[in-house]
């Protein structure tokens, strides 16, 4: 006989159903990330080519604010020119990578660390493989300057792709501190961190004791009834 109070295999699977189901979307939402930063990257980047002067700093809001239009060779921030071809081949493997790693995607942070890089990734991949001097050597478009950020060091330009990509990687940080799985399951637990099921036992040994000498009392010994402890008396008798 089966308790009606108690879940059954069928209730436990129907309740699990919602929840494996909008999962299978996760992957949807990587693509919808990486298609809306590589969308605005290509976007404002050609606007920058048609209308900015290359060279020319052009205030938006004073210092805070700058768009100063580069040619960049080299990786993201304007860093390590001369080695386009390096950068090129290693964007083409990270984005395969990416791509792998949907099979098994089933959680939202990662799909969200992973949609930032991947559309970063394809932005600046596109300048290399499309944009002058040519193919695989093209020099990626920057064009944000925001002096004040680099507190006193050179300063980089840098674009909305390397954006994307720095954002990502901040993600990616959050994720391996909380130990977020990319599957979706329940996050892995840190060594330092207390286990619930040793509070829970301690709790169900300190609700189960007994009092004392209770343990020591003999459960089939019944205590004296009054009676006998009269007799006991009377046999004794009194001078």
């Amino acid at each position: 006989m089966v308790d009606a109070s108690e879940p059954t295999h069928e209730a436990a699977g129907a309740v699990n159903a919602p929840a494996a189901s909008w999962r299978r979307f996760v992957p949807l939402f990587l693509l919808l990330i990486a298609g809306v930063v590589f969308a605005a990257d290509q976007l404002v980047k050609n606007w920058v080519v048609t209308h900015l002067t290359e060279g020319e700093t052009v205030p938006v809001f004073g210092e805070f604010l700058r768009w100063h239009f580069v040619r960049n060779p080299g990786a993201a921030f304007s860093l390590a020119s001369g080695s386009t071809w390096i950068f090129t081949t290693l964007a083409a493997v990270v984005v395969v990578v990416i791509l792998w790693q949907i099979r098994r995607l089933r959680s939202l942070p990662w799909a969200l660390f992973l949609g930032l890089l991947l559309g970063g990734v394809l932005g600046n991949l596109t300048d290399r493989l499309t944009r002058e001097p040519g193919f695989p050597e093209g020099h990626v478009i920057d064009f944000i300057s925001t002096p004040w950020m680099w507190l006193g060091f050179n300063e980089a330009i840098y674009n909305i792709a390397d954006i994307g990509i720095v954002t990502g990687m901040i993600v990616f940080v959050l994720i391996n501190v909380l130990g977020l799985p990319i599957d979706g399951g329940p996050r892995h637990r840190r060594a330092d961190e207390p286990d619930a099921e040793d509070h829970d036992g301690a709790g169900d040994d300190s609700g189960s004791g007994n009092a004392p000498g209770a343990a020591d009392a003999d459960p089939g010994e019944e205590p004296p009834s009054g009676d006998a402890s009269r007799g006991e008396r009377g046999e004794r008798g009194t001078p």
